[in-house]
């Protein structure tokens, strides 16, 4: 079989997860490999995409290899997968996998995002390997690699493949016009609305109008196709120890001095591809600046989406991860697929609300997952991940529960009491009243105070 292996890691030939490829093609000559550098050529590509285009066309698979960025894949990607589309280029018909590494953060939904566009292209798509970036160094992760290959043969020749979702039913696409009134504006709090909005974005821009116009604060439009980007991330590691981006095109203390320092981020875009247009994708790669470091912690966030956006599934379990992980209020999301000005308008209210109350709610399993596989990744890499590993000890990131000696003492005294035939006999029935009396307490105490208050 020929396999055109897309390799979008940044770093060329010297991407971990490509040699994961590559150790397949030494164990099977068999089959046609061709490894091209897509992530690290991809200006090359935007300026001619012919080369590309006459790999894709002879290849029988196409198989996407790059790392997890950001709970996508990385801007390289997305800014390829574009460039196929435009291009018009026909795969139908073709087969389609995927190899990723990461630390298993995000990767289900980097995974079916390229699964999606795929899809579209009307690829026949096979499930990919997710691996950890030390997995080819162990003799098990070697050998979930040959498994891979062959149930990947084997779903080629027997039909096995992803079910592709049910697709966004075809509707007329109204034009959006500003309805909403002006209301005054006080400078109590700065709200910054980050966008990728192009000039034929016109929903988008009106949206976005309208939610300003119907916030009762200053706020202010960065557009991220102003911004100079020299690049996307280079996966250098380079800001690890300084925090400083190695490009010296500024967008570290553009980052930081003029959308962090910001009271709440709304953010503003069009769906393109199941995300948005790669520029917005530069913006979340070069984030990295940041490390690990959830350093808006708290500021609440909004999102104002052109699109099918109940239709994409994927992307609001990115849009529900990021604002768990980076502990971030989610105020809700507005689109253009219904009551577009009563969405905006209680987006807004709820935004305003969010702020005054300072909002916050216990992160969920995205956010409490995600965070832990933060958390064991920093405390083993702190040597390399100084900045990190800081902000991490400083925020008591560091939950691990190995070390709470107490409460493991305690339960260890439970069971063993629990364990006694006579103490058996004496709680029987009577356990879920012991849990719950301290929840009883709470209760009766709030209904006290409440009295004591006068309300």
């Amino acid at each position: 079989m020929k396999i055109l292996v897309l390799n979008a890691s940044p770093k060329g030939k010297n991407s971990t997860t490509v040699h994961t490829a590559l150790y397949l093609q030494a164990l099977h000559p068999e089959h046609t490999f061709t490894v091209v550098p897509v992530g690290q050529q991809i200006k090359r590509y935007e300026k001619d995409f012919a080369p590309l285009r006459a790999q894709l066309e002879e290849a029988e698979l196409v198989l996407f290899c790059y790392p997890v960025y950001t709970f996508i894949a990385p801007y390289q990607l997305h800014r390829l997968i574009e460039l196929i589309k435009a291009d018009g280029v026909d795969l139908s018909g073709k087969f389609a996998s995927q190899i990723t590494t990461s630390k298993h953060f995000y990767d289900v939904t980097a995974h079916r995002y390229v699964e999606e566009n795929c899809f579209d292209l009307g690829m026949k798509v096979v499930r990919g390997l997710s691996a950890d970036m030390d997995d080819l160094l162990t003799e098990e992760g070697r050998r979930e690699a040959r498994n891979f290959f062959d149930q990947l043969m084997f779903s080629c020749a027997h039909g096995l493949f992803v079910t592709p979702p049910a697709p966004a039913p075809r509707r007329e696409k109204e034009i959006y016009q500003p309805v909403l009134p002006d209301v005054a504006k006080t400078k109590d709090k700065d709200v910054v609305i980050v966008t990728n909005c192009a000039p034929e974005d016109q929903n988008l821009h009106n949206m976005i109008a309208d939610f300003q116009a119907a916030l009762p604060f200053e706020s202010r439009v960065v557009n991220l196709r102003d911004f100079p980007f020299a690049g996307g991330c280079l996966g250098c590691f380079g800001c690890a120890v300084t925090g400083k981006c190695v490009y010296q095109d500024g967008f570290d203390q553009f980052l930081r001095n003029t959308i962090q320092t910001a009271d709440a981020f709304v953010y503003a875009f069009t769906i393109a591809d199941h995300y948005t247009h790669s520029s917005f994708k530069c913006f979340d790669d070069r984030q990295f600046c940041n490390g690990h470091r959830t350093v808006t912690h708290g500021t609440p966030i909004a999102y104002l989406i052109s699109g099918d956006y109940r239709y994409e599934s994927n992307l609001r379990m990115i849009v529900e991860g990021r604002s768990e992980v980076g502990g971030n209020y989610l105020c809700g999301v507005a689109t253009d697929e219904g009551d577009t000005a009563a969405d905006i308008q209680a987006l807004a209210d709820s935004l305003v609300f969010a702020l005054k109350k300072k909002l916050s709610r216990p992160a969920n399993f995205y956010g409490v997952g995600g965070m832990k596989i933060f958390r064991d990744l920093i405390y083993v890499m702190q040597g390399l991940m100084k900045a990190d590993h800081r902000f991490y000890k400083a925020h008591g990131i560091y939950d691990f529960p190995q070390k709470q000696k107490k409460r493991i003492l305690q339960m260890k005294l439970v069971g063993a009491l629990v364990a006694i035939p006579s103490v058996q006999k004496k709680m029987k029935g009577q356990m879920n009243q012991y849990i719950i009396g301290p929840y009883q307490k709470v209760v009766e105490q709030a209904g006290e105070k409440r009295k004591a208050s006068g309300q």
